[in-house]
Parts: C-alpha cells; sequence; structure tokens
C-alpha cells in the first residue's frame, strides 16, 4: 500500500550494503542495540575499530561512550579497539569530534560505517558526510531501538510519528544552513 508520508520513510530511513571499512562509527544514544550490532560487525571483520561517541547525559547517568563502550567489552572486545570521543553533546559533534578522534590517532578512514538507531539514520548520515572530507565513504548499518521504531511500522503509533516528524524538523534547522556551503564546494 502507498501512502503520501512514502516519501519521509524513503528520506529518513537510510541502509546501505555493509563491506569492510576501516572505523564503525556510533553516535551515542542509551540504546544497547547500537553496540551489539557494531560489536557484531566487529567480530565479522568488518572494521578494525569501533569509535563510539557521546558525552555526559543526566538520563544516561555517565557519557554516552561509557555506557556504549561497557557494552562492547561485556560482548568480548579488546579495549583497545574502542576508541574514545566523549565531549559530543548531539550527532554534529558525534561527527566533528570522532573526525578529531581518527586524526589524532592517525588513523586510516576512507570508509566508514555508521551504527545509528534506524530513525536516525538520515541525520547521522548527513552530519558525517558535512564533517568529514567528502571523499570518505559512509555505509549506513541501522537497528531497530527500544521503541521498536523501522521504516515499516513508523507511522502506526504516536512515539514512532513523532519521533520521525522531529527528525525531520531537525534535519531541517541542522542542514538549511550548510546547503549552500556544500553547493560551493
Amino acid at each position: 500500500m502507498t501512502y503520501p508520508f512514502d516519501c519521509i520513510t524513503e528520506f529518513i530511513f537510510v541502509e546501505t550494503e555493509i563491506s569492510s571499512a576501516d572505523v564503525i562509527l556510533v553516535p551515542g544514544a542509551n540504546h544497547p542495540q547500537l553496540m551489539e550490532k557494531a560489536v557484531d560487525l566487529y567480530k565479522q571483520g568488518f572494521a578494525p575499530y569501533i569509535l563510539p561517541s557521546g558525552g555526559y547525559k543526566p538520563h544516561v547517568g555517565s557519557t554516552e561512550w561509557e555506557y556504549l563502550s561497557k557494552i562492547a567489552i561485556e560482548y568480548g572486545l579488546p579495549e583497545e579497539v574502542i576508541l574514545k570521543e566523549d565531549k559530543a553533546q548531539h550527532t554534529l559533534e558525534n561527527a566533528r569530534f570522532s573526525l578529531k578522534v581518527l586524526r589524532d590517532k592517525d588513523i586510516s578512514f576512507n570508509k566508514a560505517i555508521i551504527v545509528c538507531k534506524a530513525g536516525h539514520s538520515r541525520r547521522a548520515l548527513l552530519c558525517y558526510q558535512h564533517e568529514f572530507p567528502k571523499e570518505v565513504e559512509f555505509l549506513v548499518s541501522p537497528v531497530v531501538d527500544r521503541h521498536g521504531i523501522t521504516k515499516d511500522n513508523w507511522f502506526l503509533t504516536e512515539i514512532g510519528i513523532r519521533r520521525i516528524m522531529t527528525e525531520v524538523q531537525k534535519i531541517g534547522k541542522y542542514f538549511g544552513d550548510f546547503i549552500p556551503t556544500w553547493v560551493n564546494k
């Protein structure tokens, strides 16, 4: 069945085929599914590093980085493959500060996998594309968050509609000012 909002679904929900990359990027949140997916990709050999990103959030009770890295360690990841970015307060900063971590550690990053919530995938991808050099290829591996939101069901619940429409608004707020700089590059 088609709906008038199918264009929103196609725009917001991004998923690409995953192949070998230089790093797995995880924009912060307190959703364990993010690190479970990142750890799975790491264990399958898709990338040698995982870079969770996120600063202190009162509702988490720690930094998002600490929350996510503990999950990775519980799943048996060696600490040395978990890179640290624990200052970011929003998705643009996740991308900006992650880029700095990779550069400071002199880690090559021609291709990166972004593991993010399904309903956050477009905004996350745009943030990393904006902050990283344009030559970097991004692959997107979304996860279903604790609310169960997917491209097939977001429009069936009040929380799904609210969260996805908030994503649409945030994309407008985040990127409206950047479009001219993208055109003039």
